[in-house]
């Protein structure tokens, strides 16, 4: 892609983001390629707020890390301008950009101590004897690391290491903390419980920052609003439950847990809900985007949402299924089902509710249409 191409689709949209008093990072139509033909990232505009902690979520090549990357000055955009509290830093290289920065696989020195890794920051910016090391003290206090200063790196844990590399990106008072996947190299219980961590030092000392995962588990416990990256763009910008509840589109509803999501046509609205023709004829009442009739679309529907119709008497969808495949998980019976028709749909009930059904079984399901989601195809 030429530079006169690139301009033409940089200009192609109005930015989104507004720099404020509210407004710590603002991306302006920025866009990154490394071969002058594709763009890693097309036309970003996003608005970080103080004190927000904002998740950049996608799968590997979606744009995540490299718009992480141009923030904290270790890549510089095509086109467009990156703001730090209004002011440009496109182009300033990353030590002067106040910026702390938590690697995935923490990056520190092994042949330093603990307390020399913290402090290593405050030595590069000349805060040097009794004010280094009081800072460096407080810092390690902060991620409980207290009596560990004389350790080396190798002497620690895995969460340990990783509490090293937060507190070294915190000790000289950053205005921002970028983190890139810092938690992938942890077993899942201690990466959940540092998940908490993490939340509850940002929370206490209100610091802006912006982290990057491919976890959408993780995005969704931790952060005030998720960005979701697919193919250079941001396919959706919301807080977690929104996100959840409200995908904006079948990659959104696909990518963040479980779902089932089925082709359909809209066929109108009836009482203040949309109304959608499955491929067998049934029809539901849905929420989300409205359509032209007889326009094809797809239905979104959460595993979790969808109970049986026993249960669920005030419930506007009914849904005949035949049972394909049941799973046993503890508290939860997964159900595979044969609906609309020959579509296979999932549905998950809690063990006393499923626990009697059986493979070749015939049920009625039962959806609210308020949990029935009408998505851009």
């Amino acid at each position: 892609m030429n530079t006169t191409t690139l301009e033409r689709r940089r200009l192609g949209n109005e930015p989104s983001s507004r720099t404020s008093a509210e407004t710590m990072v603002a991306f302006e139509r920025v866009q990154k390629t490394y071969d002058g033909r594709t763009l890693v990232v097309e036309d970003l505009n996003l608005a970080v707020r103080r004190g927000e902690f904002l998740t950049m979520l996608g799968p590997s090549g979606s744009g995540k890390t490299t718009t992480l990357m141009m923030l904290g000055g270790f890549e510089q955009p095509t086109s467009g301008r990156i703001l730090l509290e209004g002011q440009a830093v496109e182009r300033l290289p990353p030590e002067r950009r106040d910026i702390g920065f938590v690697f995935q696989n923490y990056a520190l020195f092994p042949h330093m101590t603990v307390r020399e890794n913290v402090g290593f920051p405050l030595r590069y910016r000349g805060v040097k004897g009794a004010a280094a090391a009081r800072r460096t003290e407080e810092a390690l206090a902060m991620v409980k690391l207290d009596g560990l200063g004389e350790r080396r790196p190798a002497q620690l844990s895995g969460g340990q290491q990783q509490r090293v590399a937060l507190a070294r990106a915190m000790v000289f008072n950053p205005k921002l903390i970028l983190m890139d996947e810092p938690l992938g190299a942890l077993d899942k219980q201690l990466r959940e419980h540092m998940q908490i961590e993490i939340r509850k030092i940002q929370q206490r000392l209100g610091i802006t920052m912006v982290y990057v995962t491919h976890d959408q588990s993780e995005a969704l416990t931790m952060s005030d609003r998720i960005a979701v990256f697919h193919e250079g763009r941001i396919q959706q910008l919301s807080d977690p439950v929104t996100l959840y509840n409200q995908p904006e589109n079948r990659f959104v509803a696909g990518f963040i847990g479980d779902n089932n999501t089925l082709p359909c046509e809209f066929a109108g609205t009836e009482n203040g809900f949309g109304v959608v023709r499955m491929q067998d004829g049934t029809r539901l009442l849905t929420t989300g985007l409205a359509g032209a009739t007889n326009a094809a679309t797809t239905v979104s529907l959460r595993p979790e949402r969808l109970g049986l119709a026993t249960g669920r008497p005030d419930a506007e969808n009914r849904i005949p299924a035949r049972v394909i495949e049941k799973t046993f998980l503890g508290d939860r019976v997964r159900l595979t089902l044969e609906a609309f028709g020959t579509a296979q749909v999932v549905a998950s009930l809690p063990a006393a509710e499923g626990g009697a059904i059986m493979p070749g079984s015939t049920v009625t399901m039962a959806c609210f249409a308020a949990d029935c989601r009408t998505l851009a195809r």
